[in-house]
């Protein structure tokens, strides 16, 4: 089989730009507005994405930039609304290790999977912020080791609670009465370091067995991690050279844990500005970029670089002072020093050119330019797909559909139908065999 791109779509109702709710062609109200998202999802499954993702918080604050993201909807909530409404799009939500129990996420999950009839992928995050702590019983937030630490566990705990019920546990025979059969059903038993989850999980296994597992951490420990865990990995980078550096260690990491590196995906975010021509992309990256407040635009800055640079006083026309250590997101405060340094960008110019992308590849011109960079970056070792950002809603969305999704199948690179109903069969990742029915199996085969 060709290989082909995989496609996320990262679609937050406010939308992706901190200006993106002003511009009148997006609603002022679209972070809270189901139907909003259920018109976006359609348009997602129109243009043939594997998945809708939505990033998350556990805080109200204006450190993110801009008032679109100080309220919203919980993920899964929304996913399990929207996945009624869809029938081949996949919905990849995030939640927390570091502030949820791991029966509690199993369980969410494995439900929204029954659900969508095997659709669902958890976003694994370790979440930073000072403000999220303090909603979680805690004065600080807890060491970037820590959370990394409890993160491997977390996730190891979760699977062993998917592999509760092998696939062909329930009989459900109304004849003879038999609903369970109970040599299928599995305690996790799990006594660890910073959990003890005895089990089962009360909710079956999905037609894609479990959900697909995603990670998005680039510093060492997020990197580890997702060589150890993840299936799709999202990631930040501005230049190819360092998509292709982060591919190639990934996939190395990935086989150094015994596991098939072309079964854990790799998709750089995108965030693109497309026109007809690249004059008329030029012109909306002006017009929505003349929408930025400020005030906003430093309040992003001092998110990404993990809630720890002050630039009061600063001249917003003058350099970018360093920020001191944080233990936030360190790989984004790193990348946002590296495009600051690299295009000797002014405070104000660096503030505009991530307002969409928040470190990720923003690209500004025709449908041909943008499917040229994705085709290269496809091609040369960078990536194994994109998570598609688009800088306002829905206008931006339906600007990629018409436009770049029609290039990219001209060329072959991508599908021109779903290859399957579930997540997995669409982005061409194995069906996990369950470890009990594996043991049980290879004891068999040993007799």
């Amino acid at each position: 089989m060709t290989r082909k791109i995989r496609l996320g779509a990262f679609l937050p109702g406010g939308g992706q730009h901190i200006a993106s709710w002003r511009h009148p062609d997006q609603p002022a109200d679209g972070a809270v507005s189901l139907q909003f998202h259920i018109d976006l999802a359609r348009q997602a499954e129109r243009g043939l994405f594997d998945a809708y993702f939505l990033a998350d918080g556990l805080a109200v604050t204006t450190t993110e930039g801009g008032a679109a993201r100080v309220a919203g909807l919980e993920p899964l909530t929304l996913f399990a609304a929207l996945s009624t409404q869809t029938t081949h799009l996949g919905f990849i939500a995030t939640a927390s290790t570091t502030y949820e129990e791991p029966y509690n996420t199993a369980r969410k999950f494995a439900s929204l999977d029954v659900i969508s009839g095997g659709r669902a992928g958890w976003n694994v995050v370790t979440t930073a912020t000072e403000a999220s702590a303090r909603n979680f019983n805690l004065d600080r937030q807890h060491p970037h080791a820590h959370r990394y630490q409890r993160a491997a566990e977390h996730v190891a705990v979760v699977r062993k609670l998917w592999d509760s019920f092998e696939d062909d546990a329930f009989i459900r025979d109304k004849d003879s009465g038999a609903f369970l059969d109970r040599a299928k059903l599995h305690r996790a038993d799990h006594k660890g370091t910073h959990f003890k989850v005895e089990g089962p999980l009360n909710v079956a296994r999905s037609p894609q067995g479990h959900p697909v597992i995603v990670q998005a951490g680039q510093s060492e420990d997020g990197r580890a991690l997702a060589a150890a865990t993840a299936e799709v990995i999202f990631t930040a980078h501005s230049r190819i050279g360092t998509a292709q550096e982060f591919y190639a260690d990934i996939k190395a990491r990935v086989a150094g844990q015994g596991r098939d590196p072309d079964h854990v995906l790799i998709m750089p975010g995108v965030s693109p500005f497309v026109g007809r021509t690249e004059d008329e992309a030029r012109e909306k990256y002006d017009r929505l970029t003349a929408l930025i407040l400020p005030e906003d635009g430093i309040a992003l800055l001092n998110g990404l670089t993990g809630g720890t640079l002050d630039l009061t006083g600063y001249d917003i026309d003058g350099p970018l002072p360093p920020a001191p250590p944080t233990e936030g997101m360190k790989s984004r405060q790193a990348l946002i020093r590296q495009i600051a340094d690299e295009n000797d960008y002014t405070i104000r110019q660096l503030y505009q050119w991530i307002a969409s992308a928040r470190g990720h590849y923003t690209i500004v011109g025709s449908a041909v330019q943008v499917a040229d960079m994705l085709e290269e970056w496809f091609t040369q070792g960078a990536a194994d797909g994109f998570n598609i950002l688009p800088p306002w809603l829905p206008t931006g969305l339906t600007d990629f559909v018409d436009l770049v999704i029609p290039e990219l199948q001209r060329r072959g690179l991508f599908r021109t139908e779903y290859e399957g109903r579930t997540l997995r069969a669409n982005l061409g990742l194995p069906f996990p065999v369950n470890r009990h029915a594996a043991a049980r199996a290879a004891a068999q085969a040993a007799e």
